[in-house]
C-alpha cells in the first residue's frame, strides 16, 4: 500500500460530490452499460439468518481508464427506527494499471448520492418534461436525497411526502421545505401523495406495496429504489400492468433481485424482453415513453458500475482539490 492512498469520510465524499457531479457520474455508468463498454459482475446481496438485515458486496469496472471498484456493507432496516441510514458500507478503488490500491471511502455517503442520483438520469430520460408534483413514499436518508436529486432535473412545484411515522414524516418535510423553492407537504397516506402526481419515488424497505397502481395519474413516472431483493415489493402487480413500459436498471440483476420484476416474471405478466435497460434508452437503443399519457416504471435494485463511477468521480474531485491546495 502506496503513502498516497486517499481515505476519505462520508463528509469529505458529500463535499467533492456535489448534486450535479453525482448526476453525471450516473449518466456516464448507465451509458457505459449501454454501450456494453462496463464490467459488471453479478453482486451479492444474502440475507442474514439472524435478523432482517442484508449483506451484500459489489464489484465493477467502469472503464479503461477507470480501476476496479468494490464495495461490500449491510442494509439494516431498523435503523430507521433510530433515526440511522439503513446502507452502511466502505468502497475501495483500485489503480486501472497496476492495481494498487488508489481510495478508501466511506460507502453510505457515496450509496446515498449515486442512488438519488441514478433515480434522477431515470427521471429525466423517462418522464414527460413537466413532470413537476412528486409523491415520496419514505421519510429516511434516501428520501430526502430524491427529492433534492430530482429537484436538479424537474422544476418541481410540490412535493407530497408519506411514510408510517407521523412524527418523521412532518420532520423530513420541515428540512425539505426550508431548504427548496417549492412547498413539501407531509400526508397522512400514501395514496394521498400519490393520487394525482405526476413523479413518484418510492424510498423504503417495504415488504408490501406502498403504492397501488390504481392510484396512478395518466402520465405518471414510478421510480422504485427499495425493492432490491426478491421478498421487498414497493408496487403491486397493478403499477406494471398499467405501465406502458417497464424499466429496470440491468434485466438480468432485476430478475434475480427485484420482488415486483421476479413475481411478474413468475406470473407470467412480464416477459424478459420487456424488461427495458435504463442505459438502452439513454443510448437511444429503446424507447420507453412513446406517448404523454403512459405510466412508466423504473425499478432499481442498484448497481457495482453505479459505485464505480461514482467513486472516480470522487477520487478525481479529491485529485483536483489536492491539487489546487498545492497551488
Amino acid at each position: 500500500m502506496t503513502d498516497d492512498v486517499l481515505f476519505l469520510s462520508g463528509d469529505r465524499v458529500t463535499r467533492l460530490l456535489g448534486a450535479d457531479a453525482a448526476i453525471a457520474s450516473q449518466r456516464a455508468a448507465f451509458t457505459a452499460l449501454g454501450d456494453g463498454e462496463a464490467d459488471l459482475p453479478g453482486k451479492i446481496m444474502h440475507p442474514s439468518r439472524f435478523d432482517d438485515s442484508v449483506v451484500f458486496a459489489y464489484v465493477s469496472r467502469l472503464s479503461a481508464d477507470t480501476g476496479a471498484v468494490a464495495k461490500f456493507g449491510s442494509v439494516n432496516p431498523a435503523n430507521a427506527r433510530a433515526g440511522l441510514p439503513t446502507v452502511h458500507a466502505v468502497i475501495s478503488a483500485l489503480d486501472p494499471v497496476t492495481g494498487e490500491l488508489v481510495a478508501v471511502m466511506d460507502g453510505t455517503a457515496v450509496t446515498t448520492l449515486r442512488t438519488a442520483a441514478g433515480s434522477a438520469v431515470a427521471v429525466d430520460a423517462l418522464s414527460a418534461p413537466d413532470a413537476a408534483h412528486l409523491a415520496v413514499l419514505g421519510s429516511g436518508t434516501q428520501a430526502l436525497a430524491h427529492v433534492r436529486a430530482i429537484a436538479r432535473v424537474r422544476d418541481l412545484k410540490s412535493v407530497r411526502l408519506w411514510s408510517p411515522n407521523p412524527e418523521r414524516r412532518t420532520r423530513a418535510a420541515a428540512t425539505l421545505a426550508a431548504e427548496l423553492p417549492f412547498p413539501v407537504e407531509p400526508v397522512d397516506t400514501a395514496r394521498a401523495a400519490v393520487t394525482g402526481a405526476s413523479l413518484v419515488a418510492t424510498c423504503t424497505l417495504s415488504t408490501t406495496p406502498v403504492v397501488h397502481g390504481d392510484w396512478l395519474a395518466p402520465g405518471c413516472t414510478v421510480v422504485s429504489v427499495g425493492s432490491f431483493e426478491p421478498t421487498r415489493s414497493e408496487v403491486d402487480p397493478e403499477v406494471l400492468r398499467r405501465s406502458a413500459a417497464v424499466v429496470v436498471d440491468d434485466p438480468e440483476t432485476a430478475a434475480g433481485h427485484a420482488g415486483p420484476i421476479i413475481d411478474a416474471l413468475r406470473e407470467g405478466l412480464l416477459t424478459a424482453d420487456d424488461l427495458i435497460p435504463l442505459g438502452a434508452v439513454l443510448t437511444g437503443r429503446r424507447r420507453a415513453r412513446t406517448r404523454p399519457d403512459d405510466i412508466v416504471h423504473y425499478n432499481s435494485v442498484g448497481l457495482g458500475i453505479q459505485d464505480a463511477a461514482a467513486a472516480w468521480a470522487v477520487v478525481d474531485a479529491a485529485r483536483r482539490s489536492a491539487r489546487e491546495a498545492s497551488g
